[in-house]
């Protein structure tokens, strides 16, 4: 989500737990993960202790990514993956240093469009897109041509969707897909499904430029790449985003 300009409708309803959207199941466990060196977890269904971040997991979650500060209005975060495996949680990918919104993180149910806040909460991932060919990932991939746009006009009955503009209109200045470096590669994070108007549009993760972002959280392309081809629906990986205490 590339804009900042004026919003008028707030989002509803997100928390740190897995948001509740279409096609999302109902969450069933509750588990603290260290954000930080042993990167220890453990199950509870109340609040975590300082330096764990609380995720909520569907039954069928085995992959889990972090994205974290301590202060919110940061826009750098600490990006960490975690699988599971036999039963074990076991810290996979990182320490590592990811960027977020422009002015950090929404406050919890508060994202709304062109804020350059990315939004806390836990989402699944949608689909895999980038203006190079797919690098080899397991989520269905989507080739980003010049005629391609993710619509983030409130105003527009296609909002919060990939657009091919050869066939339907974009809306009002829309985030172009064929964006080199930023999406040469990149995962849709499943962000405001329900398309609620202003409530927040295009949120990606995706390779970095060394910027903060609009919204979406980046990473170095290397890292990225590690990520994206690492992900896979069969564990219903979960990212969750927020202020760690």
């Amino acid at each position: 989500m590339k804009k900042l300009i004026a919003a008028v409708v707030a989002a509803g309803g997100i928390t740190l737990g897995l948001v509740p959207a279409a096609a999302q199941a109902t969450a069933s466990t509750y588990q603290c993960f260290q954000v930080s060196a042993p990167y220890q977890s453990y199950p509870t269904p109340g609040g975590c202790q300082p330096g764990y971040v609380q995720v909520t997991l569907p039954a069928d979650t085995a992959q889990v990514l972090t994205v974290t500060n301590q202060k919110q209005t940061r826009n750098y975060a600490v990006f960490n993956a975690f699988s599971l495996a036999g039963g074990t949680w076991t810290h996979t990918w990182g320490r590592w240093t990811a960027r977020i919104g422009q002015r950090g993180f929404a406050n919890p149910g508060q994202k709304i469009e062109g804020d350059a806040l990315t939004p806390q909460g836990g989402y699944r991932f949608q689909f895999m897109f980038g203006v190079k060919a797919n690098p080899g990932v397991h989520f269905r991939w989507r080739h980003a041509y010049r005629y391609d746009y993710w619509d983030d006009d409130p105003a527009s009955p296609r909002y919060n969707l990939w657009t091919d503009a050869r066939h339907h209109n974009a809306g009002a200045n829309p985030e172009p897909m064929h964006n080199v470096p930023v999406y040469n590669y990149a995962a849709v994070i499943a962000y405001n499904l329900a398309r609620t108007p202003g409530a927040g549009s295009a949120i990606f993760l995706h390779v970095g430029d060394g910027h903060a972002t609009a919204g979406c959280v980046s990473l170095p392309q290397a890292e990225l790449l590690t990520i994206i081809r690492w992900l896979s629906p069969a564990s219903d990986p979960v990212i969750t985003m927020g202020v760690v205490q």
